[in-house]
């Protein structure tokens, strides 16, 4: 199946304030977070939904394997 691709100014807006979708990217993958608790209101800890994730995932106290429990939704234009 071919996913959607979307720029970073599309996934922007994807941050549970400006459009209700809350979306994250991770390693060019757009996963849709909008069913975890902790991403309410788009914005998790020190971070918010609409964003490319992959730089400050090494800072996060968990490993990309959170990201398993989530549907890709997309693809992210580089």
């Amino acid at each position: 199946m071919d996913l959607p691709i979307y720029t970073k100014q599309q996934l922007a807006l994807r941050n549970g304030q400006d459009k209700p979708e809350i979306w994250v990217a991770y390693n060019g993958n757009i996963y849709d977070v909008g069913a975890s608790r902790l991403w309410r209101n788009g914005k998790h800890y020190e971070h918010w939904a609409g964003q490319d994730l992959t730089d400050e995932l090494p800072d996060a106290p968990h490993t990309e394997t959170v990201f398993e429990k989530f549907a890709v939704i997309g693809k992210l234009k580089v």
